[in-house]
């Protein structure tokens, strides 16, 4: 048999050679030995083991020393700056503590203290910056509003320079007029008096001076009716009296509300003295529209004049002709409503005719007429 046309059978090819090939080795670096801590040493609790309320504690006085050093910044002796000074007066005058210290007007430091010392008031200041002002100056208690806010005033006198924590003497101290107070005691002073013993007293001196010349006892007895006057609308007086009293405890009162309130006017009038030039250029500009409208009137009075005589015509012309107008107006209301409903159902006339066409008559069948 033979082999020729037999497929010739390939040779299985020979494997591959594996090699195997590893890192180098590194020398692995010696790490210090860690001592063991002994069993009866010291140990620090971490935080989640500790006592809570504790933590909790600590925390919020922490928070509180922090918030009472907020507030009082200016009395700290590291952050809070400026220089006190201290002054007597014979008396307090409204003074509290945080009212302005000003010299020469302008706002220099403000009031931190206001206590009674023997027979006068010590007032305690502190200053910030370094104004300058003499060993003799003064102090006087000042009234910064109609409604009764005061301030302390320095007026700086003398040479060289007033030393830190220095005392200005009563001496060279003025306190303030309360007008509250001085209504008060006007009040209780006129609700003290006599009237009819001092109406008595008065006819008394009229009498004794009537043999004095004609000018005086015309001034007598001028002051004579004025008495008896008085006696006479005495509940009156005392009523206006104690409304006054009363409006000047309001306004005492309100005095804040009333400072803020002109501080607020304060500022506005600021504002507008800013904005002067532009009010300035706003008015003038309007003064300048107002000649070019009246020029634009001059210019086109032939043509304004017969249009507004036109218009007047037209206008009388609705007015003879208003009832036709309405009579009109409500005769289209139906035309309107056909109208709309003809062509409101699309792009067609919807519309019916009756009777256009007859209808074919369809004979009975059978049945009884």
């Amino acid at each position: 048999m033979s082999t020729r046309f037999l497929p010739r059978r390939r040779r299985r090819p020979e494997p591959l050679m594996k090699v195997r090939i590893d890192p180098p080795r590194l020398p692995r670096p010696r790490l210090p030995r860690l001592r063991r801590r002994k069993s009866g040493g010291p140990r620090t609790k971490p935080f989640r083991e500790r006592n809570p309320v504790v933590i909790g504690a600590v925390g919020l006085t922490v928070l509180a020393l922090l918030t009472v050093a907020a507030f009082n910044a200016d009395s700290l002796p590291v952050i809070g700056g400026g220089t006190r000074y201290s002054a007597a007066f014979s008396e307090a005058g409204g003074l509290k503590p945080g009212d302005e210290v000003r010299i020469a007007g302008v706002k220099v430091g403000k009031v931190e203290t206001v206590d009674l010392d023997g027979d006068h008031v010590e007032v305690v200041f502190k200053l910030r910056g370094e104004p300058e002002f003499g060993r003799e100056t003064g102090a006087s208690i000042r009234v910064e509003t109609i409604l009764g806010a005061k301030y302390l005033a320095l007026h700086p006198e003398g040479p060289g320079q007033l030393p830190a924590g220095s005392e200005i003497p009563l001496r060279r101290t003025v306190p303030a007029y309360d007008v509250v107070e001085a209504f008060s005691d006007l009040t209780t002073t006129t609700e003290e008096v006599d009237t009819q013993r001092l109406a008595k007293a008065l006819d008394t001196l009229s009498a004794t001076f009537e043999d004095s010349p004609e000018e005086v006892r015309a001034s007598i007895k001028g002051l004579s009716k004025i008495s008896r006057t008085v006696a006479s609308r005495d509940k009156e007086l005392g009523e206006l009296l104690d409304r006054a009293n009363g409006v000047s405890g309001v306004l005492a009162e309100r005095s804040g509300d009333f400072s803020a309130m002109v501080k607020d006017g304060n500022e506005l009038f600021k504002e507008i003295s800013k904005r002067r030039k532009a009010i300035h250029k706003l008015l003038t500009t309007s003064a300048e529209l107002g000649v070019e409208l009246s020029g634009l009137v001059e210019d086109n009075r032939k043509e304004i004049g017969p249009a507004l005589k036109n218009l007047n015509t037209f206008v009388r012309m609705l007015e003879r002709n208003q009832k036709s107008l309405d009579r009109s107006v409500a005769l289209l209301a139906p035309y309107v409503r056909v109208f709309s409903n003809t062509l409101g159902n699309g792009r067609w006339f919807d519309s019916y005719i009756q009777n256009l066409v007859a209808a074919p008559v369809v004979p009975r069948t059978g049945g009884t007429p």
